[in-house]
């Protein structure tokens, strides 16, 4: 399915936000969710709702990481 990531067109198999997170993960070389927030269509998704949170075809998401600093 066609998503948007992070303002970025893509293509993903993924069926929930927590299969999408891994794919992320895997191609941008992040361990952990730990820090990780993530948005579906404007609306933070709780870290414990990204498995039971289905994601569709025009979904725009947003997946950001915490950082520490000034």
């Amino acid at each position: 399915m066609k998503l948007t990531v992070n303002g970025e067109a893509r293509e993903s198999a993924a069926g929930d936000l927590d299969a999408l997170f891994r794919e992320e993960a895997a191609e941008t070389g992040l361990d952990s969710p730990q820090g990780i927030a993530i948005a579906l269509n404007g609306s933070v998704v709780r870290r414990r709702d990204w498995g039971a949170t289905p994601i569709a075809e025009g979904d725009r998401v947003e997946i950001v990481r915490a950082m520490q600093g000034g």
